[in-house]
């Protein structure tokens, strides 16, 4: 069984993100970059897939500048066996993202895909619905455990009531929450060993898709700098600020 990851270069999730003077867009001068928290977790939800002789080649595909291929060295050198990258100019929209995936998995034929629910960058949370409904494939999202059973992929989800259990019919797509693992840590070997895995650069032009934008970005600007609590000392002061003060009751 073959899995497919896409997974997205994003600023490390411990740097403090700066906006650029103008306020056109976050200012990416020498900040880290990282591999995205839950691409990771899809990542390795497919390494244990291939351990326990479930899945047999484990492909991650990113979408971006050539600068993108330390991201998909870091998921080789988790256990990942090829990495393919669609080279493009600039960011995508999650629809162009969706639309670009969807070639890919027309082209490997894959029998699951794994990706995180979101990129800690856009928090849109939207690729994986998009790419489920291009491809016409089921889909589980939010999985906090996956099974592969019979054919079927049984998605454990967190809901706002608790957990749903649903079953899918290969092929189908799954989004990963926080809690489905814990990736693993890269060994140096596993580093070396993944500079000689194949790595595939294509244009994007290859795919014969018009990506035209459907939003525009106005403007970027920090959150507001927040002012620091105060202690009460007993509950009728509390209820006090909560209903004069904050006017919440």
């Amino acid at each position: 069984m073959k899995v497919l990851v896409p997974v997205k270069r994003v600023v490390d999730h411990n740097v403090k993100i700066r906006v650029q003077n103008d306020g056109s867009q976050v200012d990416l001068s020498n900040a880290k970059m990282a591999l995205n928290p839950f691409c990771e977790i899809a990542v390795e939800e497919a390494i244990r897939l291939k351990e326990l002789g479930i899945a047999s080649e484990i492909v991650v595909v990113t979408i971006g500048e050539e600068v993108a291929q330390e991201q998909l060295r870091s998921a080789l050198a988790m256990g990942a066996d090829r990495g393919l990258l669609i080279a493009t100019p600039s960011s995508l929209e999650p629809l162009n993202l969706a639309k670009l995936l969807a070639k890919v998995v027309e082209r490997e034929q894959p029998s699951l895909i794994l990706m995180g629910k979101q990129s800690i960058d856009g928090d849109n949370n939207q690729t994986g619905q998009m790419l489920a409904s291009l491809c016409g494939y089921p889909q589980g999202t939010f999985a906090a455990e996956l099974r592969i059973e019979n054919g079927q992929a049984l998605v454990t989800r967190e809901i706002d009531g608790g957990l749903q259990t649903v079953s899918l019919t290969l092929p189908a797509v799954v989004t990963t929450d926080l809690r489905l693992n814990q990736p693993r840590y890269t060994s140096l070997p596993n580093m070396m060993k993944a500079k000689k895995k194949p790595l595939s650069i294509l244009p994007v032009e290859e795919f014969g898709l018009e990506l035209r934008p459907h939003t525009t970005l106005l403007k970027v600007e920090t959150p507001p700098v927040r002012e620091a609590g105060v202690r009460v000392d007993s509950v009728d002061e509390l209820l006090n600020k909560l209903k004069n003060e904050a006017k919440v009751i």
